[in-house]
């Protein structure tokens, strides 16, 4: 079973997702330039935003090359002195990932709460064992124990976040989760043009006779009206819980509430472009496949007299018509919500009144067991 999410979103002049020359993220698409943003981009959003977690009711996993400072905290927290933890915290983390000359692990790790805490009570109860193996340069007993420790907690997790994004180490790929959920790139339902913006900054403190600012810079940005689009595998979830049905049920609402509502932080402060989505799509489908609908924006979107919001919207009611009556509707079952009034051919009969509604229709075709 997956749970599919589309979304017409249109933001207002803005530059949310920067590439490498600090414009924003493009791409071509059906031969016209698109602007875009990134999955990562996306997925950040959506895991940082404060409804994740208070719909899960579960602590986020952190993201991290401070392995040493997550554990050293911990072992404080366990009645350790910080002059004791130290060291075993840096020696653990040096078995579990190699560390840098700063005590940074070579790679970010993605660990969640539980797997902290796991940790830390086994360096409790061998405690002595370790301080041993550190003077005496032994680190037999470490390895054992990150041996253990990987055991106890591959291929699972108690963080809906890493259960929903997965995580991939390459020098363990015993701690690979596969990601429950794909997010792809949000693209542009039309095509675009970079515009710059030319600003100065003013010293505060030049009299009237010396001219000139005291700074100034380019900012690129662009407006556009995306499509976005985000597939979850319940089972996939599931299993990544360790099979806690309550906890996937809540992850896929709290996924399904931060995709709504978190936008993109990059260059708020100069553009504000918080923007809500206009159009929204679940589908929960049985049939085991998936479809993009991103082939209904192929042919670049032209506003005319009905905007690009409206329009992208219809092209979208039409593209489901069409996939729907080449491949079936068997066993699909699809939730809508529009800020507009737009007359939906296809999709009409599938509008919610509002955000809630929406969502309890969704959660409710879930599976009870």
């Amino acid at each position: 079973m997956f749970v599919e999410l589309h979304i017409i979103q249109n933001f207002s002049p803005s530059n949310l997702n920067r590439d490498a020359t600090n414009n924003p993220k493009d791409c071509e698409f059906g031969g016209v330039r698109r602007a875009r943003i990134s999955s990562q981009c996306i997925k950040r959003a959506i895991r940082r935003h404060p409804v994740f977690a208070q719909t899960t009711a579960v602590e986020n996993g952190t993201r991290t090359r401070w392995m040493t400072r997550l554990l050293f905290e911990s072992l404080v927290t366990g009645g350790k002195t910080e002059q004791d933890a130290q060291p075993v915290a840096e020696a653990f983390a040096s078995q579990y990932s190699n560390l840098d000359k700063k005590g940074n692990t070579s790679v970010l790790l993605y660990l969640s709460p539980g797997e902290i805490e796991t940790i830390s009570e086994h360096i409790l109860e061998n405690w002595e064992d370790i301080l041993v193996g550190i003077e005496s340069e032994d680190q037999r007993s470490l390895k054992g124990l990150v041996k253990e420790i990987v055991k106890q907690t591959r291929d699972r997790t108690g963080a809906p976040d890493i259960a929903l994004f997965g995580r991939m180490l390459a020098q363990k790929p015993e701690l690979n989760l596969d990601a429950a959920c794909q997010v792809a790139h949000a693209i542009s339902t039309h095509r675009i043009a970079m515009e710059m913006d030319f600003f100065t900054a003013v010293d505060d403190l030049l009299t009237s006779d010396e001219p000139g600012a005291g700074m100034i810079g380019v900012i690129g940005y662009n407006s556009a009206c995306f499509y976005r689009y985000a597939r979850l595998d319940w089972e996939q979830l599931k299993n990544n819980l360790d099979g806690d049905m309550d906890l996937a049920r809540r992850s896929v609402e709290g996924f399904l509430r931060a995709s709504v509502l978190a936008v993109p932080t990059g260059k708020q402060t100069s553009f504000a472009a918080q923007n809500p989505p206009s159009f929204l799509l679940a589908v929960v489908r049985g049939d085991g496949m998936s479809w993009s609908l991103a082939n209904a924006f192929e042919k670049p979107i032209y506003p005319g007299k009905d905007g690009l919001v409206s329009t992208s919207v219809i092209a979208l009611d039409h593209y489901w018509g069409s996939v729907t009556k080449a491949y079936g509707q068997n066993n699909i079952h699809p939730v809508s919500l529009s800020v507009e009034q737009i007359a939906l051919p296809n999709l009409q009969s599938t509008l919610r009144k509002d955000l809630d509604d929406w969502l309890g229709e969704v959660i409710s075709a879930l599976p009870k067991e």
